[in-house]
């Protein structure tokens, strides 16, 4: 097992971290900005290095500062989390290069998937379905055009190199086509340094369904079944659960068995996800693929009690797999709410400022907060708006939602902006208690009637 681990990530996903690895004995460091100098994941880690300004660019994108930090301190290994370096193919190089650990996949892997028109190629190889759309990139307007037309509106460009919902446009007419490829272009090229595009129809009525794999050195793959991630605003996703409501068993293993099959086509190691598509007729098809472990993996932890992070340090150790594919059982429900500092009576505009007062909901089997906030806290406003996570699991998915009720109305953060009203909102939402939603009810349906 691995000795030393540096995390190359801040907030509730470095603390998440840092615990995994003290609970088998690997020792942490912590690398922060000068914005997070008082951050809990500095105070827990057995060793916190400054590694540059506030921006993330001075600091947490910074490879080399990194690379010097694991290299002073003796780190084997670096564990990226989410978001910042960890899909960056040039850093898990690098740190290959420096006989460093990169706890993700191959440099290679994460080249392929993390090009989503590369990725839609080689699932089309592998024989798993793809959403119809361009083979390969569309240049220009006109050739998104021509495509467009072969596909029927509505369709969706799409940044080659995207992520978060960026560099993202829904075209419903041809009238809109050159302006808003003009504008995902550039978004995109802003956002990812990239601005090839891609085109897909518009599979619609949708539920956005993403199967957790994992992969060892031995060739082992495996699936810990699904999460419902359809709730979402601008793309990007609010609440998930496990299962989902909408699926029968026979897609659900048939969806558990391509996602395997897709990890083992482009020789797959350690955590990831493959997002899929869903139609009313329960048809599937792949849309991307998360090379790194995900936002809400804890939904998948309380569905089936593995630990993801430490099945990743175990696999980085050049260990296999701890569980076989037939020792994964998804047991009643869980649902996950993201905290985010934001205002929603304000457009969602993000929040910072201090957390005056903290009250953490706790007690009850079948709840878990990850956050890395404490009372006195500055948020500091050049990151992601997430603070918290609530997970709930209950017997069956009322229970699930009753217990996030009831999280939800004991959670207090006071001194900034939050969208608690806005989950607690959903969780009241006729359409959401019954399942009736997919990947446009938030935004078409939900908001233009919610009143905050």
């Amino acid at each position: 097992m691995l000795k030393k681990v540096l995390i190359a990530n801040r907030g509730e996903i470095a603390v998440r971290i840092i615990r995994a690895c003290h609970e088998i004995g690997i020792q942490t460091v912590a690398v922060y900005s000068e914005a997070d100098r008082e951050a809990l994941h500095t105070q827990l880690a057995d060793e916190a290095i400054c590694i540059g300004g506030a921006r993330a660019t001075d600091s947490y994108l910074n490879m080399t500062s990194i690379l010097s930090a694991a290299v002073v301190t003796g780190a084997q290994a670096i564990h990226p989390g989410f978001g910042f370096l960890s899909e960056n193919s040039i850093f898990a190089t690098m740190c290959e290069e420096m006989n460093i650990t990169f706890i993700g996949p191959k440099a290679e892997t994460i080249d392929l998937m993390g090009n989503k028109s590369n990725a839609r190629s080689a699932m089309i190889e592998a024989n798993v379905p793809v959403i119809p759309g361009s083979r390969g990139y569309v240049i220009s307007a006109e050739e998104a055009e021509k495509e467009a037309n072969k596909l029927g509106y509505p369709v969706i460009l799409k940044a080659a190199s995207g992520g978060g919902g960026k560099g993202m446009r829904r075209v419903t007419e041809a009238s809109q086509l050159h302006t808003l490829f003009s504008q995902a272009k550039a978004e995109s090229q802003a956002a990812f340094g990239d601005d090839r595009m891609y085109i897909e129809k518009i599979i619609s009525p949708a539920r956005h369904i993403e199967v957790q794999i994992l992969g060892d050195e031995f060739g082992n793959v495996i699936h810990l079944g699904e999460r419902d991630c359809s709730l979402q605003r601008n793309h990007q996703k609010v609440l998930e659960e496990s299962p989902s409501t909408f699926i029968s068993d026979k897609t659900r293993q048939a969806m558990g068995e391509t996602a395997v099959r897709a990890a083992k086509f482009v020789d797959y190691r350690n955590a990831g996800t493959i997002e899929f598509l869903v139609d009313a007729e329960e048809n599937f098809y792949f849309m991307e693929m998360n090379t790194r472990i995900q936002v809400e993996h804890p939904v998948t932890e309380m569905a089936t009690g593995i630990d993801i992070v430490k099945e990743q340090l175990q696999i980085a150790s050049n260990l296999p797999l701890s569980i076989k594919q037939k020792d994964v059982e998804i047991t009643g429900h869980t649902i996950e709410c993201r905290i985010n500092a934001e205002n929603p009576a304000n457009g969602f505009r993000p929040s910072s400022g201090t957390v005056d007062y903290l009250f953490l909901p706790s007690g009850g089997n079948g709840l878990r907060v990850e956050s890395a906030m404490y009372c006195g806290y500055e948020i500091p406003p050049f990151y992601d708006s997430m603070i918290a996570k609530v997970i709930t699991k209950g017997q069956d998915r009322q229970e699930a939602i009753a217990k996030m009720k009831r999280a939800l109305h004991e959670l207090v953060i006071e001194g900034v902006e939050t969208n608690i009203i806005f989950q607690k909102a959903i969780l009241n939402d006729d359409n959401f208690v019954y399942g009736n939603y997919d990947t446009d009810y938030l935004q078409t349906s939900f908001l233009p009637k919610w009143q905050p």
